[in-house]
């Protein structure tokens, strides 16, 4: 299983992040050749030097991670995750506690595309949440052709989708949802994060869909969809969840989830989500990007 190296950093005052710290929690984003396995015809993308362009147009770099390579040679050259911000404009493009952010992955080992997302980051519960509202969210690039003319084509439109998903906040804290819609969200979300067993975890069985409804802070005691969201969210990703179940033997168990720290999964569960709540805001007519 693919996991993080040590957590991004992250502070009140979103100080960007130095090419020694970056480099401290992800060495690969350095990476200016590709893997010695790779073919002739895999091209390089060289992160850092995307990185040092968008500096140029204001954008900094904020939180960094990394995967653990399962082969010491891929070490310098595996998948990982920079959350990038705009930091001059965090005042101008904000709702409450959250601010549009970009996700950058990229891995030249072969492990995976090159792929920037419209992201928002929720300060209170430090959780970035990749915000896919429409087909200009992403902007995946394959490590073939010209990929410097794709890589700079997409980055603009991806921060414009990040900005446009700034109106979720609102417009979702505005939708209130009873007993039963909460329960048909979290039953999805269970379904989402628990559908796949992960080795050494709790069982589907052991963790019950309420307790994904759970809120781990006072302010987020609210049953409107955008604090509903965020409950789920958190709860999912985080980890800390208990269950009991019993064996074989009829010994009762008592087991807890982990925290999604693949770079993946992380992305995958985050989108998957945002996307349920999105579907679930349309249902009842309010529509944050067209």
């Amino acid at each position: 299983m693919t996991v993080y190296t040590n957590t991004a950093r992250f502070d009140g005052t979103a100080r960007p992040m130095t090419e020694d710290e970056i480099r401290a929690v992800a060495p690969s984003v350095f990476a200016v050749t590709a893997h010695a396995s790779r073919s002739e015809r895999f091209k390089p993308i060289p992160t850092i030097e995307v990185v040092r362009g968008l500096a140029k147009e204001g954008f900094s770099v904020v939180g960094a991670s990394q995967s653990v390579a399962r082969m010491a040679d891929r070490k310098l050259f595996t998948k990982h995750l920079l959350r990038i911000r705009q930091l001059d404009e965090t005042r101008s493009f904000k709702s409450g506690d959250v601010v549009p952010e970009m996700l950058l992955k990229n891995a030249n080992d072969g492990s995976g595309a090159y792929d920037l997302m419209a992201a928002l980051f929720r300060i209170a519960c430090l959780n970035s949440m990749v915000s896919l509202v429409s087909q200009l969210s992403s902007c995946k690039v394959r490590h073939t052709g010209d990929v410097s003319g794709k890589v700079i084509e997409g980055t603009f439109s991806v921060i414009d989708e990040s900005r446009k998903a700034l109106a979720a906040p609102e417009a979702w804290s505005s939708l209130q949802l009873g007993g039963e819609e909460q329960m048909i969200f979290a039953n999805a979300a269970h379904q989402i994060r628990f559908g796949e067993q992960i080795e050494g975890e709790a069982p589907v069985s052991a963790i019950e869909p309420v307790q994904l409804l759970q809120p781990r802070r006072w302010e987020d005691r609210s049953n409107d969809l955008w604090t509903t969201f965020n409950r789920v969210q958190e709860n999912a990703l985080k980890g800390g969840l208990s269950g009991r179940r019993t064996n074989d033997n009829g010994i009762v168990r008592r087991s807890t989830t982990r925290p999604i720290k693949g770079v993946d999964s992380n992305v995958n569960l985050n989108k998957a989500l945002f996307v349920l709540a999105n579907a679930m805001a349309e249902l009842r007519g309010i529509k944050i990007a067209a």
